[in-house]
């Protein structure tokens, strides 16, 4: 793939889509029930329009942010995607070193296919974790432990899969588990792809320790199936409690919609909250987490950091968050597209892209810093007052 070729995010996705088989790509697409939330993720943005200030200085522009006591390169990171290993082989270890090289967080995905040691020393200080919760509490227990000794600066618990979504592009592209044989088929027109995927099968890697000696990639699964996915219907507010005893560095807690849910973790003592609503992976009828950004920042104010993912394909996407109160944003697809294009590169094109459209923005509005960014960077008529006081016509001395 011409990464050169690759001026925008939908550059990248298109040249996704060609290195990918079906499965694969609808996969990272898809949404849950008619995929509303999905489409609604990606429409909230272009709801808003900038309100430039022009005649300024902003020849010295930086994007730098400051986030639990790190100043990052850019005002957004990589959010966990489980499985890139479908992507790419060791894609969760080519997303850290992008990550790693751009100075932006990663969170490691607890549905990773490349050990979190391994995918930690390629991030050093960039590394976040996001376990998955298990009915045995000692194997997530000791994945906190390992991911803590690891160097991780931040555990990111996900609150937004009590059940899960319907998502009706896998469950018609799988038939009894397995895939449809016509997408089988359909892969062999993927052949760089497939011979990536067929050197090294990905398993979940980091279960490893706590199989019985000898499991294979679908005993592995198997245990994923049996250990996690029934102990998210029991996910609650004193499991929440019970992460903040055992982390002592940064807590987050990520999608929350709802601003009475992020008051309740902030008491309860969340470092940080992330407004998402995965994607539109879950829940087909949710609020884009932008729409619900400014309420959650009312209501929990300075006593956390309020972040949001969800929708993000342009840096004007990731200014817009800022100015309605986020402190910090994460993509997710939009790296995606760039793993799948090229790996290590395709990632790091993914980020520089953002990075530009975020300068270019910046000045384009009058700001050479992301702290100055607020509402008031945004046209809203209904709220707009003029900052300074402007005679009426009336008094103005008019020359003929």
């Amino acid at each position: 793939m011409n990464l050169s070729r690759a001026f925008e995010i939908d550059d990248l996705r298109r040249m996704a889509r060609r290195h990918l088989p079906r499965i694969i790509f609808d996969w990272i697409e898809e949404g849950a029930g008619d995929e509303a939330a999905l489409r609604a993720n990606l429409e909230s943005f272009g709801r808003y329009r900038f309100l430039p200030r022009y005649m300024r200085d902003v020849s010295d522009r930086d994007q730098a942010t400051h986030l639990f006591d790190r100043t990052y390169a850019s005002p957004f990171g990589l959010t966990p995607t489980g499985m890139q290993g479908l992507i790419r082989r060791n894609g969760a270890l080519m997303m850290a070193k992008a990550a790693n090289a751009a100075n932006i967080p990663y969170v490691l995905s607890g549905l990773t296919t490349t050990c979190l040691e391994t995918v930690a020393a390629a991030a050093p200080e960039h590394f976040w974790y996001q376990p998955y919760p298990s009915n045995d509490r000692t194997i997530v227990e000791r994945l906190i432990e390992r991911a803590s000794d690891a160097g991780a600066t931040a555990l990111v618990i996900t609150a937004d899969l009590p059940v899960e979504g319907l998502r009706l592009r896998s469950m018609r592209n799988r038939s009894s588990g397995h895939p449809n044989p016509w997408l089988i088929l359909e892969a062999l027109r993927h052949p760089a792809w497939l011979a990536d995927y067929l050197r090294k099968k990905p398993k979940l890697e980091d279960l490893i320790p706590y199989a019985p000696r000898g499991a294979t990639r679908r005993d592995l699964d198997a245990m994923f199936g049996r250990e996690y996915a029934p102990i998210r219907s029991k996910q609650t507010w004193s499991e929440f409690e019970r992460y903040r005893k055992m982390w002592p560095r940064a807590l987050i807690l990520k999608g929350i919609i709802s601003p009475d849910d992020a008051i309740r973790a902030v008491e309860l003592g969340a470092d940080g909250i992330i407004v998402s609503n995965h994607g539109g992976r879950q829940l087909d009828r949710a609020p884009p987490p932008l729409e619900v950004l400014p309420f959650v920042k009312a209501a929990v104010g300075n006593r956390a950091a309020v972040m949001l993912d969800g929708g993000i394909r342009r840096g004007s996407d990731i200014v817009t968050a800022l100015c309605l109160g986020a402190s910090f944003v994460f993509i997710g697809r939009a790296a995606l597209y760039g793993l799948a294009t090229a790996g290590t590169a395709g990632v790091a094109r993914a980020i520089a892209i953002l990075q530009n459209e975020i300068d270019v923005v910046l000045g384009q509005i009058g700001c050479t810093r992301i702290d100055q960014l607020d509402p008031h960077c945004l046209w809203q008529p209904d709220t707009y007052r003029p900052a300074d006081k402007i005679p009426p016509l009336s008094s103005l001395s008019l020359v003929r």
